[in-house]
């Protein structure tokens, strides 16, 4: 998950448990603050009614177009005890006046005489009113918990990304700087002490890096092209020393051993030469290449070295898989990716190669589990070591795949190897 939206979705939970909690407080607040406005006009209703029973009084009229009521009867002393002085409940009332029951509240008190009477009084309010005010109160709430949220999430996106934009500029300038391409300027302005620190450490590893990178390919290119002339030499005093029939047997078994080896660190450097030279993008011209014609040249040349094993090669074409690349390097790239299918093969094994307009395919049979895929595309990494492998194959065809934009994956299907390459 993006950083932006981890934060928003912690920030957003944050204020939605804050908003919640202050709304339902407000809510009840309100809704009490109501009620007590209702309990002072009961009790100053009820006081009046008392006041005027004690005095003796007239009490007030119960038809004067309110529909507030109340009833007074005398009580005995064991219901006066076993009852509140006070208590207030809300039920349904009927309105005489309107000949229909409402909503109300009620007060029900206990109150004696001078003469020691118990009277109960009851006294009620219609709380129409009253309910619809708790239900606007509920809306207004809730449409100004809705509104805040909204409006506290859009600050808190607008202010993170304005306070985050140099830490995605710096990400954009690292997605687009490759080793062994030329690196552009970083230009990220901020006031931000951490940002600005955070700048100028990538910049810093980003130089070191590159000499690194660069005295690398520079050694293993130097070092392969140095030992070039060398290796050819070693390799026809071999050869001419083997044909001295002079030599015994076992003398010339142990020259051919040698020159096998030989032969082997030959190929090691050609390779390594040839991924120093991808490397230091020497194969920088592109044309417009058809990699399934560059396939059926080659498949026609191996044709012998396949039936010599009994391996049964099949090309299915969708499509034609068109790209723009280096000609010498697309040739490389199908020519690896069918060695290594021939190499690591068994004998009377298969070999399935297919083409789309986005992608070519190379299956082949052999080990019987998958490899590392991880590790596949690792230079000298082998599953299994394989006569005349150098370990660095796949490799080359991983690195001829970055520097043309291509994309190269492995994956076990089915009981085969299958190596994936497509635009990337």
């Amino acid at each position: 998950m993006k950083l932006f939206y981890h934060v928003m979705i912690r920030l957003s939970m944050g204020v939605i448990v804050v908003l919640t909690a202050w709304a339902a407080l407000f809510y009840v607040a309100m809704v009490d603050e109501i009620n007590d406005e209702v309990d002072d006009t009961l009790e100053g209703y009820s006081d009046l009614i008392i006041t005027r029973s004690l005095a003796g009084k007239e009490l007030p009229s119960k038809d004067i177009g309110s529909n507030n009521q109340y009833y007074l009867r005398e009580v005995d002393n064991a219901y006066a005890v076993s009852r509140n002085q006070i208590s207030y409940t809300d039920s349904m009332v009927y309105i005489a006046e309107k000949n229909e029951t409402e909503p109300a509240r009620i007060l029900t008190t206990i109150f004696r005489n001078e003469a020691g009477q118990y009277f109960e009084l009851v006294v009620s309010i219609p709380t129409i009113e009253k309910k619809d005010l708790i239900e606007a109160i509920f809306y207004l709430v809730l449409t100004l918990y809705v509104a805040l949220l909204l409006a506290i999430i859009l600050i808190n996106v607008w202010v993170f990304r304005k306070s985050m934009k140099p830490l995605y500029v710096l990400l954009r300038w690292l997605e687009d700087n490759r080793l062994g391409r030329k690196r552009t300027e970083l230009h990220n302005p901020t006031n931000v002490t951490e940002f600005c620190q955070l700048n100028d450490a990538v910049n810093a590893y980003a130089s070191h890096s590159e000499e690194v990178f660069e005295q690398q390919k520079q050694f293993i290119g130097n070092a392969s092209h140095e030992t070039q002339t060398p290796l050819a030499i070693c390799r026809n005093r071999i050869e001419l020393l083997m044909e001295d029939e002079s030599l015994k047997e076992e003398q010339i078994d142990e020259l051919a051993k040698t020159l096998q080896t030989l032969e082997h660190v030959t190929r090691l450097n050609k390779s390594l030469l040839l991924l120093s030279k991808i490397d230091n993008n020497q194969f920088g011209e592109e044309t417009h290449v058809v990699m399934n014609d560059v396939l059926k040249h080659f498949l026609e040349d191996y044709k012998d070295v396949y039936e010599y094993r009994n391996i049964d090669v099949d090309m299915a074409e969708e499509g034609l898989f068109e790209v723009d690349m280096n000609e010498m390097l697309a040739t490389m790239l199908v020519t690896n990716l069918l060695k290594n299918a021939f190499v690591h093969n068994a004998d009377g094994g298969k070999i399935k190669v297919s083409f789309s307009s986005n992608a070519m395919e190379f299956n082949n049979t052999g080990d019987s589990e998958a490899l590392d895929p991880h590790r596949i595309f690792e230079r000298f990494y082998q599953g299994k070591k394989r006569e005349g492998s150098t370990g660095l194959g796949l490799a080359i065809a991983h690195s001829i795949c970055q520097q043309s934009g291509l994309q190269i994956k492995y994956e076990y299907r089915d009981g085969m190897h299958c190596f994936r390459v497509s635009r990337g």
